[in-house]
């Protein structure tokens, strides 16, 4: 009994770590990267891409990703949904992940969809993971530079509830909101033509590295670590602009596939 409590005692602690790490953005913000994308995809580009998901929206897919934390068969998955960039460091002079990242994996899944090689079945396998590490990669702390879990090792209050730095990011502020994903979608505006052409030109390490440089913000916390409308205040904008940009990123990605 004793030894079954302890186990009992250590999932509880370590179980909202994992959830923290496997929702990105949680449902609503991997929602409204589909949403934006589609929106501005290429007319034959968007047939194409329904055509390959089968009628579902790239809002709807955009979580599947996380859908198969629960099967053993993605295991091999898990790490990819992160990279970790210490401050003052390129992505070239990491210590690479073996079982892959997230910088890497984006690089080989675009890759093999501009390749037209891959089966039907696994073409809209590779799509899927596009639409979801697109997302993943404009969450500020899914490029982490500490040794903090991405910010789950950041025991912090949210409202006067217990949550973490990570979970804040991914979830607590959105749906702070109350908003639907349509909602929140239209809130984060349009890019001006500039900022589109702008945020579509580079590569998937700078766009890296664009998160990087939110780091001082994100961890501007308070001495009692208790978060709430000040937090919000400070960085919801900021949330607001990486969905728009992995939005419009993601669109220019796939008009460049299939266009």
């Amino acid at each position: 009994m004793r030894t079954t409590y302890k186990k009992l005692i250590c999932l509880a602690f370590v179980l909202p770590l994992l959830v923290g790490q496997a929702f990105a953005w949680g449902q609503t913000g991997h929602r409204v990267v589909g949403q934006v994308a589609e929106q501005h995809l290429k007319k034959k580009v968007r047939k194409k891409v329904m055509q390959i998901l089968q009628d579902n929206s790239l809002a709807e897919v955009s979580t599947w990703m996380d859908d198969i934390k629960s099967d053993s068969a993605y295991n091999h998955t898990h790490d990819w949904h992160w990279v970790t960039i210490p401050d003052n460091t390129t992505y070239e002079q990491t210590t690479k992940n073996p079982k892959g990242d997230l910088v890497m994996k984006l690089e080989d899944v675009i890759a093999a969809l501009k390749a037209k090689n891959l089966t039907k079945e696994k073409e809209q396998e590779y799509l899927k993971y596009l639409v979801h590490l697109v997302g993943d990669l404009h969450q500020p702390m899914h490029v982490g530079g500490k040794d903090d879990n991405g910010g789950n090792s950041v025991r912090l209050q949210w409202f006067g509830q217990n949550s973490n730095l990570h979970r804040v990011w991914d979830s607590d502020m959105i749906d702070n909101k109350d908003l639907s994903f349509t909602e929140l979608a239209y809130f984060v505006g349009e890019p001006t033509q500039q900022e589109m052409t702008s945020w579509q030109a580079g590569t998937i390490k700078d766009w890296a590295y664009g998160m990087m440089v939110y780091r001082p913000q994100v961890y501007n916390l308070p001495p009692d670590l208790k978060l709430s409308y000040k937090y919000s205040y400070q960085n919801f904008k900021t949330i607001e602009k990486c969905l728009l940009q992995a939005g419009i990123r993601l669109a220019g990605v796939l008009n460049e596939i299939y266009g």
